[in-house]
């Protein structure tokens, strides 16, 4: 199988797989008396990560942790930048304060926890428990929240979340497109991973950088549609609550299992630069949320210029 074959068909089972498990467990839950709250956080939450997540385990095992983490690194920097920057152009995205320090609080701690890593020369099993043990932390804390007080932006948010499954749908079905799910994801994972893997090697270009682009920008796909529709539909503050979200599953999640499961160490490339992109970019946004609690759309074209130089940086140093 030709190397683009293989990233492309594996980028159409990450995005199929994910759909079908996100639909199929939502499902089962509905049907077992799962609250709508608790499957948003948990199930939708670790669903929508699984392609995320079994890319990155898959490159950690196939001896590849800089398009694992390159993968985590560069995704948050897609998910401000190109689909916040999209959204944002389409539609002016109001701040909900709550949400906004609740969070953008963990939002930014991520990405300081991130650069703790990479300063400290890697993540081992100690790190990625204690990221993934932030991620129960930040989980509790959302359900305590929005049980105790819903707000618009939540309940509007959860209803986008939690609509697609049908619950007249017989179980067996659900059961067939989980584990149907499950399998698109692992085998979509390898042949992205292998493919990625492959052109790093033969355009001499490092596996960090692989994982910052192709990897990191494929598996944002899901969210970019999702963002991009949600805007388009007026509801502006579903598709801030799928990038915060997104972003905040992508490192204590994704980067602490991956790193609990296998240590990952940490590439120049990413110490010396994209670190600091990451870190930069995110209180770019808490700043851009904190100024009117509006993203305009100039400031969504910022955005998107940003992460146009950010690649094309990434091009030129290749």
């Amino acid at each position: 199988m030709s190397m683009w074959l293989a990233i492309l068909l594996g980028l159409v089972l990450l995005g199929l797989g994910g759909e079908f498990l996100v639909r199929g467990t939502v499902g089962i839950a509905r049907r077992a008396g799962v609250s709508p709250l608790l499957a948003g956080l948990v199930i939708v939450g670790f669903g929508t990560s699984a392609p995320e997540l079994v890319t990155s385990l898959s490159a950690a095992f196939a001896g590849a942790p800089d398009i694992a983490l390159g993968n985590v690194v560069g995704s948050n920097i897609a998910n401000v930048l190109l689909i916040l920057g999209i959204s944002a152009i389409l539609i002016d995205i109001p701040i909900a304060r709550r949400a906004f320090y609740r969070d953008g609080f963990f939002m930014m701690v991520g990405a300081i926890a991130v650069m703790s890593g990479v300063l400290l020369g890697g993540f081992d099993r100690l790190s990625g428990i204690l990221l993934f043990i932030l991620l129960i932390v930040y989980m509790i804390g959302a359900w305590y929240t929005d049980t105790r007080s819903p707000d618009e932006e939540a309940e509007r948010h959860l209803a986008a979340e939690t609509q697609k499954p049908d619950a007249k749908r017989p179980l067996l079905f659900l059961i067939v497109e989980t584990v149907g799910g499950i399998a698109a994801v692992i085998f979509g994972a390898d042949l992205l991973v292998g493919g990625a893997i492959e052109a790093a090697r033969g355009w001499g270009v490092s596996e960090a950088v692989i994982g910052l682009t192709i990897v990191a920008a494929g598996t944002s796909l899901p969210e970019l549609v999702a963002c991009a529709a949600a805007a388009w539909k007026k509801q502006p503050d579903v598709a801030l609550g799928n990038v915060v979200g997104s972003c905040i599953y992508n490192i204590f999640g994704i980067l602490g299992l991956t790193a609990a499961i296998h240590p990952l160490g940490v590439a120049p490339q990413i110490a010396g630069f994209d670190v600091w992109v990451l870190v930069g970019t995110t209180g770019f946004l808490m700043l851009f949320l904190r100024t009117g609690w509006t993203i305009k759309r100039w400031e969504g074209g910022v955005l998107l210029a940003g992460y146009v130089a950010y690649i094309a940086w990434l091009a030129a140093s290749a």
